[in-house]
Order: C-alpha cells, then sequence, then structure tokens
C-alpha cells in the first residue's frame, strides 16, 4: 500500500469523495467522522498526513483541538485543515495550531494533490539531504535534517515540519534574501504569501520563548526574509 492518509470529516460524501479520489492515487486512505473516533486511532498509530475539518460534528472547533491533540504526539506529523471556513482568522488560528498547510473545500482536486505531495517530498528530502551532512550549524542554531530537530543556544525548538523546512531554507545561506518563490523551490513548500507569512510569525514566537533577543529571522521588506549573519 502506499503513504497513509487520514481524513478527519463529518460530512459522508465529501469524506468519501476525498478518500476515492486519494485512493485512486495509491494512497492507503483511512476515514473519521468526529474528534474522538480519529484521536482514539492515533493514539494507537499515526497516519502519515492528516486532512482535517474544523467542524466536527457538533463540535464546532473539533479540528482546531484535534490538531492541538496531534502536536502533542508528533510536532512533525503533516497537517493539513481542508474546510469551508475561508477567514483569516480560521487560517490564522490553524497555523498557529501547527498545521502545516491551510486550505478551502472549493481547491481543485488537482491543486489539493499538489499540496499532499509537496508534504510527503518535503519529509523525504529532510530524511535524504543530497550530497550534504545532515547536521547544519549556523552558530547557535543547531539543525539535524534526519532526526527532524533543531535546537537554538542548545535549547530543543519544537518546529512542525514546514516550520523546520523553512528556517533550514533561510539559514542555509544566511544573509541571502529568500522571496515566497524561492523559499516554496527550495524547501518543498506550495504555500501563498499569507501562508509564509503566519509560519514566520509562529517561527519567531517559538525562537523569542527560548531567546527574548532572538533576531535571527529578518524581513527584507518587498522582498522576503533572510537568516541574518550575526545570528
Amino acid at each position: 500500500m502506499g503513504r497513509r492518509i487520514a481524513i478527519v470529516e463529518d460530512e459522508p460524501a465529501i469524506r468519501e469523495n476525498y478518500a476515492a479520489v486519494l485512493r485512486r492515487q495509491g494512497y492507503e486512505v483511512n476515514t473519521y467522522a468526529s474528534r474522538r473516533e480519529a484521536l482514539q486511532a492515533f493514539r494507537v498509530r499515526l497516519p502519515e498526513l492528516v486532512l482535517l475539518d474544523i467542524v466536527l460534528e457538533d463540535d464546532v472547533e473539533g479540528g482546531f483541538d484535534l490538531c492541538r491533540e496531534l502536536r502533542s504526539l508528533s510536532h512533525y506529523l503533516p497537517i493539513i485543515f481542508l474546510t469551508a471556513r475561508d477567514s483569516e482568522f480560521d487560517m490564522v488560528s490553524g497555523l498557529r495550531l501547527g498545521a502545516d498547510d491551510y486550505l478551502t473545500k472549493d481547491i481543485s482536486m488537482p491543486h489539493l494533490l499538489a499540496r499532499i505531495a509537496a508534504l510527503f517530498r518535503r519529509i523525504d528530502a529532510l530524511r535524504n539531504p543530497p550530497s550534504e551532512e545532515s547536521v547544519m550549524e549556523r552558530g547557535p542554531l543547531l539543525m539535524d535534517s534526519h532526526r527532524l530537530t533543531a535546537t537554538w543556544r542548545a535549547v530543543a525548538v519544537e518546529l512542525t515540519l514546514t516550520e523546520f523546512w523553512i528556517v533550514f531554507a533561510l539559514a542555509k545561506h544566511p544573509g541571502h534574501v529568500k522571496d515566497r518563490d524561492q523559499l516554496m523551490q527550495e524547501a518543498n513548500v506550495l504555500v501563498d504569501d499569507s501562508t509564509i507569512t503566519s509560519h514566520i510569525k509562529r517561527i519567531r514566537k517559538k525562537f523569542t520563548q527560548i531567546d527574548p533577543q532572538f533576531s535571527g529571522i529578518e524581513t527584507v521588506y518587498g522582498m522576503g526574509y533572510r537568516w541574518k549573519m550575526s545570528a
């Protein structure tokens, strides 16, 4: 069987439609209608990627709660919100809880499949970096792409898979400005500008919780972001 994807969606027709498409692509798919049912299964065995709605039966924010619980089980499990709720507030909330992507249900199937494939490519690339050592050190920053770990001043930074890739792509070439398209290319990320901005904010918050003086990621307005040489 292919890689294991879980769909957590309370509408049976929508749930089975996505599952049928993914199975035709060779994925192994398990489906769940509620947060409780999904969490019970995930505590036994985690999938390799989760597609997650926000409203789950009578629980209007069940998906947010499940995302938070999933992050306590795994920092780098790929999580994609797939929901009808399209407000910027909901998107930012989902990303702040640790989701890797936030998509609305009007997305085309080819686009959804591309986002899923990009996340799996990211896992593969991290575990098998081409012609590079797995450990990268940039001053106080230490990253291990095989173990998917990052530390700042010897303290673990609990980054999601997407956050890890963004930091890795920026720190790989300190001082070089990376715009969104370059981050997408180098980090195997397929996201829009607002999503990148939300991820950068969350990354900074995680580093400043360890080091209030952290200033390693610099915004170059109108151009993108860079890892400061002196960070």
